[in-house]
């Protein structure tokens, strides 16, 4: 039955034919020497990051926790909970300090 068993499309993939790529990477080069040297105006910030700042901007808690400098909770630390919760959990239910 075709339903259940529809195939994906095959992916696009696009190659350029006429590209230079040294020249290319040289023009970069170039660019940010002169960004060093201060020949040319900073690089401008990429659209991911201007996005995420009008979503920061736009919400009280977040620009309030950017003003404060508080940093949210790093994955280490839950595990870290986690782990004396269960631990916790454990002696609660067995009555023993150990595993």
């Amino acid at each position: 039955m075709g339903m259940f068993k529809a195939e994906k499309p095959r992916a696009f993939n696009h190659q350029y034919i006429y590209v230079d790529e040294r020249k290319e990477k040289l023009a970069k080069i170039e660019a940010n020497a002169k960004r060093d040297l201060g020949m040319l105006p900073p690089e401008e910030t990429t659209a991911e990051e201007r996005i995420r700042g009008k979503f920061v901007d736009a919400t009280k808690h977040l620009k309030r926790r950017k003003e404060s400098g508080r940093k949210p909770l790093t994955f280490a630390t839950l595990l870290v909970a986690l782990a004396i919760a269960c631990y916790v959990l454990h002696y609660l239910v067995t009555g023993q300090l150990s595993f």
